[in-house]
């Protein structure tokens, strides 16, 4: 038989190559050495990241298993094998928090269905921060993802999220593959009406972090560098 709390930890990611210790509690750092089972992403950032707050932890003794957007439902249900055997586990996203725009989802949802525990940890969410620095409606608010990649579904899509915007009083909340952002922030400027509020945020927790809102009709193309950085997109239209 297993233990009876078994624990799955969720364990925030930086969203760069900034210290941990920095933006997150030190706690976080006594559990990862107390563990010795992980799920990453991808396993040269999760071992990298396990060195960076335990740099005494051996790292022959982890025992790796990786989850990401092509692990089946079979393989998903064996990752939790050590917690089914009365270990604890922790997952590690890439970058931010697990579960949160990250295929760790699937894995969570498993996890209660299987009775394990599941304990969240405090730390960065670049969705939750650009949400926080934009001055846009915090009480009501969509995270739609990534646009759509055509450029004609892309511009419907912008002008359908600004219609909600309105319609509800919600600020809209999206991603873009960094080497896309220019793009999308020119298609945002072009479509937009010119008395939306779009905030752009970029780099954030980092030493070169932008964080700036402004009316559609105040940016000008070009005016920043977006290309190949972390950036989420926000924006607004006012009812009145």
């Amino acid at each position: 038989m297993r233990k009876s709390t078994v624990k799955l930890y969720l364990i925030p990611n930086t969203l760069g190559h900034n210290t941990p210790s920095d933006v997150m509690s030190q706690s976080i750092g006594k559990i990862i050495d107390s563990i010795d089972y992980f799920v990453f992403e991808k396993e040269k950032i999760g071992r990298a990241y396990i060195k960076s707050w335990c740099p005494n932890k051996s790292q022959d003794k982890l025992d790796v298993q990786t989850l990401n957007k092509h692990t089946t439902q079979q393989e998903l249900i064996r990752i939790l094998d050590p917690c089914m055997a009365g270990h604890d586990m922790a997952l590690i996203s890439d970058a931010g928090c697990p579960g949160v725009a990250d295929p760790g989802a699937d894995l969570v949802l498993l996890a209660h269905q299987s009775q394990i525990e599941v304990c969240p940890l405090v730390g960065p969410s670049s969705i939750l921060l650009a949400l926080m620095a934009s001055g846009l409606n915090g009480q009501q608010f969509a995270f739609h993802g990534y646009l759509p990649v055509d450029k004609q579904e892309c511009k419907k899509t912008i002008k359908k999220y600004e219609r909600l915007s309105f319609q509800n009083n919600q600020t809209q909340i999206f991603i873009e593959t960094p080497y896309r952002n220019m793009r999308c922030f020119e298609l945002l400027i072009g479509e937009l009406s010119p008395h939306t509020l779009l905030s752009v945020a970029c780099d954030l927790n980092l030493p070169s972090e932008i964080i700036r809102t402004k009316a559609v009709s105040e940016w000008a193309k070009g005016e920043l560098d977006l290309h190949k950085r972390p950036c989420i997109f926000l924006y607004l239209q006012p009812s009145a």
